[in-house]
């Protein structure tokens, strides 16, 4: 007898929706698997740089992202990126990096590659995954699929904060733009686009807290487990 895949909650949205804070704190309260899948694309743009790979070499590439062996490791509190048993975790948060990544994501052979590898981090006793495909490419089958959306201006913001608290300066209105560009990019590509599934409860939280969007995913969950939908 077959036994059935592991549970997932699938959480999809655009940058600086609180998407990553959500889910740590999901996968810790449950007792989850993490998986950050932004985080691979940004590891692929990283070597592919350190490589010297042309970011539209899609064949390339795709064999790169087919070759990573990522974990994500909490190490006091924080979330940290392994890759091949490196730890790329302050080079993949760049501002920079993510740039590159949103383009290496709208290569197929990438997206191909790394399906494959995404999918290797449903294990027992559950998933949660961070992204912008989860509900609707990789794990179509989840239990619970939440999509988070925030407006442009509350998401350049959050990022100011954040990169004013790591030293990093940067002006709100070049992030602004930023966010802009990345959101049409992730929008129009041909594989896999940036939307809600249809079948995703959509939470809206530029005015909300990140405790409040917490407790109210957590209900959701709780609604699921009680078969309430």
């Amino acid at each position: 007898m077959t036994s059935s895949p592991a549970p997932v909650i699938a959480v999809d949205g655009p940058s600086g929706t609180g998407k990553g804070t959500l889910c740590v704190r999901l996968a810790r309260r449950l007792g989850w698997h993490f998986l950050d899948s932004g985080a691979l694309y940004r590891v692929v743009a990283a070597l592919a740089e350190r490589s010297g790979l042309s970011p539209g070499d899609g064949p390339r590439l795709g064999r790169l992202a087919a070759t990573l062996d990522i974990a994500f490791r909490e190490v006091h509190g924080g979330i940290r990126v392994h890759c091949n048993n490196e730890d790329l975790t302050e080079v993949v948060r760049t501002e920079s990096c993510g740039a590159a990544a949103s383009k290496v994501a709208a290569l197929p052979e990438v997206r191909a590659a790394l399906l494959v590898v995404q999918k290797g981090f449903r294990r027992a006793p559950g998933l949660v995954a961070d992204g912008r495909d989860m509900g609707t490419v990789v794990f179509p089958d989840a239990r619970l699929k939440v999509f988070l959306t925030a407006s442009p201006e509350a998401r350049a913001e959050r990022r100011y904060n954040q990169l004013k608290q790591q030293g990093i300066n940067v002006r709100l209105a070049t992030l602004r733009q930023d966010i802009g560009e990345r959101d049409v990019r992730d929008s129009a590509r041909t594989v896999s686009p940036l939307r809600p599934a249809t079948d995703a409860v959509v939470v809206d939280t530029s005015d909300l807290g990140i405790d409040a969007v917490f407790e109210r995913v957590l209900c959701l969950v709780s609604d699921r487990d009680a078969g309430g939908g």
